[in-house]
């Protein structure tokens, strides 16, 4: 339920602390305001100690004010179920009425409000704002379904939810912006690793709603569930991340969730070290040590049998979670990283051939690499291109 508040005037709302009800729906509450200095050190001490590479950025240049947005939106899952999601809505601190929209989508996280909403667990969300917010472009995030204030089980990977989650968001966001009788120019969509894939689901979902996307990029995009988890369990790689259980374990509890398949994640998970898996699924305290890195050791024989595992119920919903097959008519930046611990090369450019390969290809899909890159020096390395990007649209 959406919390209810006086409705104030929109400067005085920007201002109170506490929730402001926008419509029934829809409700915001201010954060924080973050000011040039704490936004350049996140520029220049802080992404670095958290991606491992130096970058060099565009300075923020102004201050950012900072919302969490609390919205109505439904399961599509789950025969559209009512639930509340929240997300950030970041603005420009400059006096000016109209700005840029930039939807951010996030990469996979193990802590439920290590999410955009809470922005000072976000090292990912505090580049985004650092970057874009303080450069003049209103930010936007959701936290998705079962994060956030959410107290759905999270979706982790399920596409239609995501779309629903985004779009909604998106929705709510321009609410609050009318309310605070502010307006939006272009609308760019951005998102790294599993936030690649939601800003593609989300990117499908506007094209075919007919909403115009200036432009959308992504780093370290996983556009092919099963081409990624295919290659983890049947062709690894010396540099394959020890974290790619977590992507089992994730996506297996949150399609038994929200497609509603009893026993899936335990027909994939070895019995000895399923209830760990849920614990670290469901955010319980649990012994991290406990849960194998050693993908033999998590998950059943059978599933290392290419044939099995796409036979599987499991499987036969991953090959089923992909963004990036239809005709594509936005221009769209795939990045990716020459030596991503968790996305190959392939995966990384699959969304241009795939466009190539039907021979409408839009030839403005590209992919892009950012060299010798990690897991996060890809994300790290891409924003910057992304803005200079953007910033020629």
């Amino acid at each position: 339920m959406v919390v209810v508040a006086m409705v104030a005037s929109a400067p005085a709302a920007a201002q109170q602390q506490g929730p402001v009800r926008v419509t029934s729906d829809v409700s915001y509450e201010f954060l924080a305001r973050w000011d040039v200095a704490q936004l350049n050190k996140i520029l220049t001490a802080d992404t670095p100690a958290f991606a491992g590479v130096t970058v060099s950025y565009t300075p923020a240049v102004n201050a950012v004010r900072l919302y969490r947005v609390t919205y109505a939106s439904v399961v599509p899952e789950r025969a559209n179920k009512p639930i509340t999601a929240s997300g950030l809505l970041a603005v420009p601190d400059t006096g000016a009425t109209s700005f840029p929209l930039v939807s951010y989508q996030h990469g996979t996280v193990y802590g439920k409000q290590e999410v955009p909403s809470f922005p000072e667990q976000s090292p990912e969300t505090q580049l985004m704002l650092a970057q874009f917010a303080g450069q003049g472009a209103i930010v936007i995030g959701a936290d998705y379904f079962g994060m956030g204030t959410s107290s759905e089980p999270e979706g982790y990977m399920v596409k239609a939810s995501h779309q629903q989650a985004t779009t909604d968001m998106l929705a709510a966001s321009r609410a609050v912006l009318d309310h605070l009788k502010l307006t939006t120019s272009k609308l760019f969509l951005a998102g790294w690793s599993q936030g690649g894939f939601v800003t593609m689901a989300m990117l499908e979902k506007l094209e075919h709603d007919g909403v115009k996307v200036t432009a959308a990029a992504t780093a370290s995009a996983p556009l092919d569930v099963a081409v990624a988890l295919n290659g983890f369990l049947s062709f690894p790689r010396k540099n394959d991340a020890s974290w790619v259980n977590s992507l089992f374990i994730l996506s297996a509890f949150s399609f038994e969730n929200y497609y509603g398949v009893p026993g899936l994640a335990r027909s994939l998970i070895n019995d000895d070290v399923y209830e760990v898996a849920r614990k670290a699924y469901e955010r319980q305290p649990y012994n991290i040590a406990d849960v194998p890195t050693d993908l033999h050791k998590l998950i059943r024989p059978a599933y290392f049998d290419p044939q099995f595992f796409a036979d599987s119920a499991y499987g036969r919903l991953v090959a089923a979670t992909t963004a990036y097959r239809w005709v594509i008519k936005t221009p769209v930046r795939n990045y990716y990283g020459d030596s991503d611990e968790a996305i190959s090369v392939g995966l990384g450019r699959l969304a241009m051939t795939y466009q190539r390969a039907i021979g409408a290809g839009n030839p403005q899909v590209e992919a892009v690499s950012t060299g010798p890159t990690s897991h996060r020096g890809t994300f790290a390395t891409a924003v910057p291109q992304w803005k200079a990007w953007f910033d020629g649209m």
